[in-house]
């Protein structure tokens, strides 16, 4: 029977997804484009924006017309965050917890062709274990280590979708790198919901994690897929100061620029702070790429207290800015708050500030113009290469490597949003 899997969201909904469909592939079941003609559809939602609702409702509705037959799932944080919906079609509905037990879940139904609905009041304290042998089809692999959030943050519905925080085994985290780093893996992506807080449930820190992660054997880059700065703390950054195999690249989300907007937000740091730790980053790895999120338009942002965003923006010098209108999640504080603003004005800012994240990530891109880099290639076709380095530089090469590979090159010019490596300066591929 073959099974296409649409993803939609995070990272942390990747791995997942990915997860998922080995336990089909392990099955029996034949994995397929998920436009295909299915006898499965599994729909991995989310609903962090009220795009992202309108999405999954999109391709949930799209698997239903296309085989009415089909056994459908619906599955994720659209459906937690929408208890009660329903979903015509739908036959199996589940949120983020028993995802790992949809191959039997849809055998039931298989059998019984009676519609499933698990859905809980309290996700519990128990971490779903999940452990990925490979990841089909991608160059870096992602180890969901965390989940749940109860940072509370007042635009956020997160911590009600996923539940409290809950990590991983740090003995089965290592295992699984281990295993990934077995089957070729030169990059490993570390994710959760609320990453930085691995191990508040185990009584251990991220920081023990990480000290055991970079000792493992044959593992070339390691990165953290985000990152709160308030948990960017010493022991970390002593790790990240010693350990070359953590990328020179966080991701930091910033949100805003203004402490007015940061306080209305719960946030748990000013700008001073932010500013402070970002020196601190940089007097230890002084050429790494700060990337963040930032969401205009929060109830009660004026122009003053958007242009502070902007200008702070600037003073820290991001190599990239996620941009986010504010979106209206129900039975969150923001949605309940005043000042509401406009959406045309929001479209404003976001354009503002899209523009000057173009700016920075050029001006980062041309400071390694005639430098030396290490590339993980991507994609090659037609005689040319892609990849990233480790501050995910996009570079792209004359001369078709493997996808995988590692490859020193020079970077010659910025074509933006490439950085052209015509001509190898080592033509050397550092494998396994």
């Amino acid at each position: 029977m073959k099974v296409g899997i649409y993803t939609l969201g995070c990272k942390v909904n990747t791995y997942e997804s990915e997860y998922i469909t080995s336990l089909f592939r392990e099955a029996g079941y034949t994995i397929s484009d998920f436009d295909d003609d299915n006898d499965i559809y599994i729909i991995n939602t989310c609903t962090v924006t009220n795009q992202s609702d309108v999405k999954s409702r999109k391709m949930i509705h799209q698997a239903v017309r296309r085989n009415p037959n089909a056994c459908i799932v619906a599955m994720g944080c659209f459906i937690e965050a929408n208890k009660e919906i329903t979903l015509e079609g739908v036959d199996i509905i589940i949120g983020n917890k028993d995802k790992s037990k949809i191959v039997s879940l849809v055998e039931e139904f298989m059998a019984k062709k009676e519609p499933i609905r698990r859905l809980y009041e309290d996700l519990g304290n128990e971490f779903e274990d999940m452990e990925i042998k490979d990841f089909e089809n991608r160059t870096r692999a992602f180890v969901k280590i965390q989940d749940g959030c109860e940072n509370y943050c007042s635009y956020c519905i997160i911590p009600r979708v996923r539940g409290k925080c809950r990590s991983k085994k740090k003995d089965v985290v290592l295992r699984e790198i281990e295993c990934l780093i077995h089957h070729g893996f030169q990059e490993i992506v570390l994710t959760g919901i609320h990453t930085g807080n691995y191990g508040v449930d185990l009584g251990i820190s991220f920081a023990t994690l990480l000290t055991d992660i970079v000792k493992l054997k044959g593992l070339k880059r390691l990165r953290i897929s985000s990152i709160e700065i308030t948990e960017l703390n010493d022991q970390v950054l002593d790790i990240i100061k010693n350990n070359p195999i953590i990328v020179d690249h966080l991701h930091i989300p910033l949100q805003a620029g203004s402490n007015e907007i940061l306080k209305r937000m719960n946030r748990k740091y000013d700008t001073d702070y932010y500013r402070e730790k970002i020196k601190a980053i940089r007097s230890i790895r002084p050429e790494i790429a700060i990337t963040t999120d930032v969401i205009v338009g929060f109830p009660g942002e004026d122009e003053a207290h958007f242009m502070e965003t902007y200008h702070f923006c600037e003073e820290i010098n991001f190599a990239k800015i996620h941009v986010f209108p504010y979106s209206i999640r129900s039975n969150t504080a923001a949605s309940k708050m005043k000042d509401q603003v406009l959406g045309p004005e929001k479209k404003i800012r976001v354009k503002k500030l899209l523009s000057l994240s173009n700016q920075l990530e050029k001006a980062y891109m041309e400071q390694f113009v005639n430098q030396k880099v290490e590339v993980l290639i991507e994609r090659s076709y037609g005689g040319v290469s892609y990849g990233h380095t480790g501050n995910y530089l996009l570079v792209q090469i004359d001369g078709e490597y493997h996808s995988g590979d590692l490859v020193r090159v020079a970077i010659e010019k910025i074509d933006y949003p490439y950085c052209i490596a015509s001509q190898l300066t080592e033509k050397e591929v550092v494998k396994q």
